[in-house]
């Protein structure tokens, strides 16, 4: 079991390289097809009055969270990479 520990922490700290473009892709992709569908039902928008006082537009939300990828995602990566580098320097020395 012990022989198998560094090949699953290798797995474990580097299956994020496939997996978070992916799912980032995928996300964004998702989000620019349903948006026509979401501005032409007017069911995800919470419009005042109403009790709490309070509206939002998820259709506008969602293109801002789309946008917020673009410069975030870069950071995001770059320190996963770091994250790795430092588990798999501690799996070599033990």
């Amino acid at each position: 079991m012990l022989l198998l520990l560094p090949y699953l922490l290798l797995c474990r700290y580097s299956t994020f390289m496939v997996c978070l473009p992916v799912g980032t892709v995928s996300e964004v992709g998702l989000i620019y097809i349903v948006l026509p569908f979401m501005k032409a039902s007017g069911k995800y928008c919470l419009r005042m009055p109403n009790k709490w006082n309070f509206s939002f537009n998820y259709f506008y939300a969602s293109i801002f969270f789309m946008v917020l990828y673009a410069p975030v995602y870069p950071g995001l990566f770059r320190y996963l990479i770091a994250q790795r580098k430092k588990a798999l320097a501690k799996a070599k020395t033990t």
